[in-house]
């Protein structure tokens, strides 16, 4: 089948674009970088596309909160074409910046009543910003993007406002019933963090690094699988195969697209 075509969402602040390029490129997939405004002015459409990335950085300067006016643009002018593209099964993920502009937006956990938001990313536990690299597990979940990884991931954090916190205990209990939690942050021997620092590096309540949706086609993440896919000479086996994990993710999400 061709390359699939997918859209790397673009605003003013957001600075991985050409990483989510090259992460996609290498998976099979054939990238654009879209700004915004272009979807707004009807030049690109959303439809043209099988695969959504919002990617990271600091949109908009994060003013108002962390990816909020970034959540806002989707869920006011593309809140339709959005909620469409996501109920068509199509694969769409959100990094950092992305995965907080996803939750604030609403598309992600992707159940609640009356709109009420059910989950956030609230400041790191210890206040600081977090850049450096963490190990990642996924346990069983419906999420597309993780299934049958190879084993735990290396990725780079760079964040600070990336603690995922939930409105109630029974909103972490539905996750983890639903099979929502997708990623989880461990240490570097591949066993989960247990909320323990720095493994866990933000303080995030059961160790979630990422969650889906229900129907497992939206994933959002604060660490950043894309700056992870090129596996190096330099590098030992075993980082290698952390590398591989990354770009099997990726792989993941691209075959989903083909599959639609």
């Amino acid at each position: 089948m061709r390359r699939p075509k997918a859209i790397v969402l673009h605003a003013a602040g957001t600075n991985r674009d050409p990483d989510a390029c090259v992460a996609l490129g290498l998976a099979g997939a054939d990238p654009e970088i879209v700004h915004v405004n272009q979807l707004r002015s009807g030049e690109r459409r959303l439809t043209d596309y099988r695969l959504l990335v919002i990617p990271g950085g600091f949109s908009y300067a994060d003013a108002l909160g962390a990816g909020r006016i970034f959540a806002l643009d989707l869920a006011s002018y593309f809140a339709d074409e959005v909620a469409e593209f996501v109920a068509s099964g199509k694969p769409v993920i959100g990094i950092c910046n992305g995965f907080q502009v996803l939750v604030k937006a609403g598309i992600l956990p992707g159940f609640g009543i009356g709109g009420r938001r059910l989950a956030t990313l609230a400041r790191n536990d210890n206040g600081r910003f977090e850049c450096r690299w963490s190990t990642l597990l996924a346990p069983s979940s419906t999420c597309v993007w993780t299934r049958s990884l190879p084993g735990p991931l290396a990725c780079p954090i760079a964040h600070g406002e990336g603690r995922f916190v939930v409105d109630a205990e029974a909103t972490l209990e539905k996750l983890r019933s639903a099979g929502q939690i997708a990623l989880v942050y461990g240490d570097d021997d591949g066993r989960p963090a247990n909320g323990e620092y720095p493994a866990n590096p933000n303080g995030s309540v059961a160790d979630v690094a990422g969650i889906c949706n229900p129907a497992g086609n939206v994933l959002g993440l604060m660490p950043h699988p894309e700056n992870n896919v090129v596996v190096r000479a330099r590098d030992g086996e075993a980082r290698r195969e952390r590398t591989r994990a990354c770009l099997a993710l990726w792989r993941n999400g691209v075959e989903h697209a083909k599959e639609l």
